[in-house]
């Protein structure tokens, strides 16, 4: 009985020891999932960007002064964030790497999408039926990516145009209104010199605090809903209006309509800019009490 109650203490002790050993050792940290990154080019890497798509025309953009253009296929400003997400793809990751091998299980002998950034191609393949992700081909690897970024490149081409009336650096400082038809008879201008409102008209009044939230709301942050290429007709005539511009030169915009939206047409940049019906009549009609 001796014998077997020391043999007893000899296994407790021996489990003891095992448990403190156990408890002891640093913990380590399952691992997860191995990230693959696709690239490792920076968004600010680039200067040209052309998406094509199969029976499509291309879309090409290219870098300006700081700002994206849309080149192809016509010419105008381009919504600097819609591009950046087309860029996003260079920063993509994912836990799924594949070797290239035969390009057509992945859907890649016939791309969706084509994707060049500068020199760099990327070819946007089939939708993984388990995951509804998409296989991307770069150099030669293929990924599995989320589909956003294949949806991004494949917007309408108005949706990735720049909505904001104005170039970059054009800052309004006065309006010209006298050729809207609310405003012959007075030929009303107003202008913002030295931080205080003014207007044209003799006997006219305005409050400084209407003016600038006036400013502030309707035209520093102006409400455009979408925007569309505008040729102009010579032989059509609308009622206009001009902005005025700190540093000299204006901005001619045509007032092609004012129901059931507000549309501004912008004759040199060729844009339409359609706006809500409140605040597009708001923004072209200023706090501004005429004497009677």
């Amino acid at each position: 009985m001796k014998s077997r109650w020391i043999v007893n203490l000899v296994l407790l002790a021996l489990v003891a020891a095992l448990g403190a050993f156990l408890y002891l050792q640093p913990k380590t940290v399952a691992e997860g999932p191995k990230v693959y990154e696709i690239s490792s080019m920076k968004l600010a890497d680039f200067n040209k960007v052309s998406i094509e798509f199969p029976a499509k025309a291309p879309v090409v953009f290219e870098k300006v002064d700081g700002n994206w253009r849309i080149i192809k296929p016509f010419d105008t400003r381009a919504d600097n964030l819609s591009v950046q997400r087309i860029l996003s793809i260079v920063a993509a990751t994912t836990s799924e790497k594949f070797a290239l091998g035969d390009p057509a299980q992945f859907g890649l002998d016939q791309p969706k999408l084509k994707l060049r950034l500068n020199d760099e191609e990327f070819l946007f393949g089939t939708i993984n039926p388990v995951s509804g992700e998409q296989y991307v081909q770069y150099k030669n690897s293929v990924y599995l990516v989320q589909t956003t970024y294949s949806e991004s490149a494949g917007i309408q081409i108005e949706e990735m145009m720049d909505k904001s009336p104005f170039k970059p650096g054009e800052k309004p400082k006065g309006f010209d209104f006298s050729r809207l038809e609310e405003w012959e008879d007075s030929r009303l201008q107003v202008d913002l010199t030295d931080g205080k409102w003014t207007t044209s008209v003799p006997n006219a009044k305005l409050t400084q605090n209407e003016m600038n939230e006036w400013f502030d709301e309707y035209w520093k942050h102006m409400s455009v809903a979408s925007v569309e290429r505008y040729t102009p007709d010579r032989r059509a005539t609308y009622p206009s209006l001009e902005v005025k511009l700190e540093g000299g030169g204006k901005v001619h915009f045509d007032k092609m309509q004012e129901s059931p939206e507000v549309i501004l047409g912008r004759p040199d940049e060729g844009v339409k800019y359609h706006m809500p019906p409140d605040s597009g009549f708001t923004m072209l009609n200023p706090p501004v009490t005429l004497a009677k």
